[in-house]
């Protein structure tokens, strides 16, 4: 299982040559990180044919920018993203810029910088703020939806709104932004058809020994970048340095749907390794798992009409068990709340 953290461009590019060797006889998964988690069950839920490739995917490079102070913003928001843990983590020295709660970076999720197509791209994300957030059940900002992450993934605490560590994520991601053509799909992760049966983290413990023991070790913890330093060459999925509870990762389908896309690294959307049935057994053995709880997840999506089907706390708007919500089968669910929109 592979779910890399990975620090500057430089060293991204050489942890990918290394992977890809390693990749041809491994198959390594992930599933930490933020994701999409603001969707409505609707939403999320459909199944979808494997998306067709209706152009080329574009590769922006900040090095490629005029030298000035936007080049600088742009090429510091970078690092941030890809390097979190070194400026917002939980150990940097400055207290008061431990921000984060732990030492994941927003490529755990958000792969290549945000770069790399169904990876969770940023590449056009800027044009998609403000947005109709289902979990707040209000129009958000993109600075907002920065630090729901932050909150939620990185376990940690929002940024002030205008520090300068926020405008440089935000360039980065607008200048991103600027080489999406009109139209293009491939920010988030190809919807996977829904299970007849329930994800079970059963079979998903044995997807995950025989294929993600050997990057994230038997107790999930993952392999730091270099001993004593914070970051990660494999970041934890689960315990006290993972997500908490209240980010998008842990929900077992929008798990699943980035599992199957990316991982392992080298892996393309249109190209997977994995069977769904096995992407959502272990999305679901993952998130079974200790991991930090966030307070007040009741007070998450408002309007419980719009909560996903496999958001695993309640209340809900249906009378299906917090396990069905869970684990599935989600089709029911799904198709009880269609019956109601329609009443």
């Amino acid at each position: 299982m592979r779910f890399p953290v990975i620090g500057a461009h430089n060293a991204c590019m050489k942890f990918q040559s290394t992977s890809r060797t390693i990749v041809s006889a491994l198959l390594l998964l992930t599933g930490a990180a933020c994701g999409n988690d603001g969707g409505s069950g609707a939403a999320d839920t459909p199944a979808a044919p494997e998306p067709a490739v209706t152009a080329i995917w574009p590769e922006p490079d900040p090095a490629t920018l005029a030298e000035g102070p936007h080049k600088q913003q742009v090429l510091y928001g970078e690092a941030l993203i890809r390097e979190t843990y070194a400026y917002l983590g939980a150990d940097v020295a400055d207290t008061e810029m431990r921000f984060a709660g732990n030492n994941l970076a927003c490529s755990s999720c958000h792969l290549d910088g945000g770069r790399q197509r169904y990876g969770l791209s940023y590449i056009g994300v800027a044009d998609a703020y403000p947005r109709d957030m289902a979990r707040e059940n209000e129009v958000r900002t993109l600075t907002q939806r920065i630090n729901g992450c932050f909150e939620r993934s990185m376990n940690g605490r929002a940024l002030p709104v205008d520090s300068k560590e926020m405008e440089a994520m935000i360039a980065y991601i607008g200048f991103l932004s600027e080489a999406a053509p009109a139209g293009m799909d491939g920010r988030g992760a190809p919807s996977l058809p829904l299970l007849d049966r329930a994800a079970d983290p059963i079979l998903g413990a044995e997807v995950y020994s025989t294929h993600c023991v050997i990057c994230h070790g038997a107790d999930g913890q993952g392999k730091v970048l270099e001993e004593g330093q914070p970051g990660y060459l494999y970041p934890p999925l689960w315990g006290p340095g993972s997500f908490n509870n209240g980010a998008g990762m842990h929900r077992v389908i929008k798990a699943a749907t980035f599992i199957r896309a990316n991982m392992p690294l080298g892996v393309t959307y249109d190209s997977p390794v994995l069977t769904p049935e096995e992407a959502y057994d272990v999305a679901a053995y993952i998130n079974v798992q200790a991991r930090p709880e966030k307070s007040h997840l009741e007070r998450d999506y408002p309007d419980r009409t719009r909560k996903p089907v496999d958001a695993p706390f309640p209340p809900y708007a249906d009378s299906f068990t917090l396990e069905q919500h869970k684990f599935g089968p989600w089709k029911e669910i799904a198709a009880a709340g269609k019956t109601q929109d329609n009443k």
